[in-house]
């Protein structure tokens, strides 16, 4: 699953995205998913469950990648 990702403010954080985008169901499943190393921020492995995403960042796991891009002007 590819998807784009608007952001309406300066970040979101990472387990909030993964419920957001429907990667999980809920965020304690984003923290979970996060916490077992399943997850990739720009090609690494990401293991802070409040990360900051900001635009123009790829967060990708088994069977997901989501693209962040900025709010237009």
């Amino acid at each position: 699953m590819n998807q784009t990702f608007t952001l309406s403010g300066e970040y979101i954080a990472l387990c909030d995205l993964l419920k957001v985008c429907g990667v999980v169901d809920s965020g304690g499943a984003g923290k979970l998913l996060v916490a077992q190393g399943d997850v990739r921020v720009d090609g690494q492995v990401e293991l802070r469950k409040t990360c900051k995403i900001r635009a123009g960042q790829r967060v990708s796991g088994d069977g997901f990648s989501i693209r962040v891009e900025g709010a237009a002007a």
